[in-house]
């Protein structure tokens, strides 16, 4: 039988300019212990900014979204452009600051956020093929621009702001800690809040763990 394929995209490596790492960590630990084949994918271009996650204090430099994303993967990733839903069986999305700077505006833009064109054109091809999303921490938010008025049900736990925002993409938010994840069976979407609600990685471990089964057992 063939492995399922699930790809896994990346925003960086850092929970303030890139992917959140823990919650990346754990999502490639529980697709790999299950057997499955992962493809790691990130946009190839600049981060927003570079932050010294020491001090917190934005840098002085640049760097490259795929390039630090590589970290993460152990150098086996590909351009997000590349991505194609028909070589995929499912995505799934780890948070972090990177989702909402690199691979998509939400940190900065106050009306019309926007989310880059290549996450944008696979989530609506695995959508409208039928395919499981799942979206950990801040990227339910990315995922409710990409699949705006669809009415799909999402959950980012219990920030109020981030919810609104949710539902004026035209979708729905649903309340939830760490340790829950909220299931659209009609759109096929598993969302979890991770570091939304979590304070440590085993807090954060027990919705990720529950979003990668829900998402095999769509595949």
């Amino acid at each position: 039988m063939a492995k399922k394929r699930v790809g896994v995209v990346l925003s960086g490596c850092g929970v303030f300019d890139g992917a959140e790492i823990y919650e990346a960590s754990l999502t490639l630990y529980f697709l790999d212990r299950a057997g499955v084949e992962v493809f790691c994918f990130a946009p190839n271009r600049e981060q927003h900014h570079v932050i010294n996650h020491l001090t917190g204090a934005e840098m002085a430099e640049t760097r490259n979204v795929l390039v630090e994303a590589a970290r993460l993967a152990r150098g086996k990733i590909q351009d997000l452009a590349l991505a194609e839903a028909e070589n995929l069986d499912a995505v799934i999305l780890p948070g972090g600051f990177g989702a909402a700077k690199n691979l998509s505006d939400l940190a900065f833009a106050s009306d019309k956020p926007q989310i880059i064109p290549e996450l944008a054109s696979l989530l609506r091809a695995l959508h409208g093929s039928g395919k499981p999303i799942g979206a950990i921490c801040i990227s339910p938010a990315v995922i409710a621009l990409a699949l705006a008025d669809k009415g799909v049900l999402l959950t980012i736990g219990d920030d109020r702001e981030t919810a609104a925002g949710i539902t004026a993409t035209g979708n729905r938010h649903q309340e939830s800690t760490f340790r829950d994840i909220v299931v659209d069976h009609t759109h096929k979407v598993v969302s979890t809040s991770a570091y939304m609600c979590a304070s440590s990685i085993s807090e954060a471990g027990l919705g990720i763990e529950k979003l990668v089964a829900q998402v095999l057992a769509w595949c």
